[in-house]
């Protein structure tokens, strides 16, 4: 069933759900889409309200430019959000999507003086701690893809179909400069409680770089380890949709 949406280009509703009582704004990995979220409403209690982002460059956005660094991508991601913070909501975000999520949820407290009710944030090291690897978005084209491979986020079939590459490769090469790029700043610790998702197998992300999320807040923090690797996200989802569950309705 196509997914019905709103006249804001941003926000993707897979099932419509006003009466919810929270809503949930999910950000997707570098590469993904607002699809990744699709079947979330199906796994989450009526009261929340799942609201999957589609960035610029992709889905419903597809004719317009990828950011390519971090800061105009928040701005323009809390603009986007601002008409639909009238009810509680949460941020969950994945890999790259954690760190826009974590970003976002600074902008808000400081330009709008808002603040979600949680933030969860999976298969991302805590921003304050730098990437150890080099960046890898303005490699050579088959070099970046082997990189890609190596993660072992994209399908095959899209991997081994060259046409989709060359519309894939734009995408994520932008989405891995916004995380090359990425420069934290120290600022004082969130105020809402953040829960961490990590893979058992992830060979990127260690239990170390999850637990130093608890550095930014000063509420409630909780890690939770799925079995899978990077992502978990397709491999373990019901102690996901679990814990989400309980963390908004508890």
């Amino acid at each position: 069933m196509a997914a019905k949406t709103n006249s804001n280009s941003w926000i993707t509703y897979p099932k419509t759900n006003s009466p919810a009582q929270i809503r949930l704004f999910c950000f997707h990995y570098a590469g993904g889409n607002a699809t990744v979220f699709r079947t979330w409403s199906q796994h989450l209690p009526g009261t929340i309200e799942v609201c999957p982002i589609e960035l610029p460059g992709r889905g419903r956005q597809i004719n317009l430019p990828s950011f390519i660094h971090i800061d105009p991508l928040v701005n323009a991601a809390a603009q986007a959000l601002l008409p639909y913070l009238h009810k509680p909501f949460a941020i969950f975000g994945y890999s790259m999507g954690a760190l826009i999520g974590f970003e976002l949820t600074r902008i808000l407290r400081s330009k709008y003086n808002i603040t979600p009710l949680h933030l969860f944030v999976a298969a991302r090291r805590a921003p304050q701690i730098p990437d150890p690897k080099p960046p890898i978005y303005n490699l050579p084209e088959a070099d970046f893809i082997q990189e890609i491979i190596r993660l072992n986020g994209t399908p095959n079939a899209v991997i081994e179909n060259q046409e989709l590459m060359q519309l894939f490769i734009p995408i994520l090469r932008a989405d891995f400069r916004v995380l090359d790029t990425y420069n934290y700043t120290n600022q004082s610790p969130l105020t809402c409680p953040i829960t961490v998702f990590g893979g058992l197998q992830d060979k990127e992300i260690s239990y170390d770089y999850l637990t130093a999320w608890q550095e930014q807040t000063t509420a409630s923090f909780s890690i939770h380890m799925l079995d899978g690797d990077h992502f978990f996200i397709h491999s373990s989802p019901s102690l996901l949709f679990k814990t989400i569950a309980e963390k908004l309705e508890g």
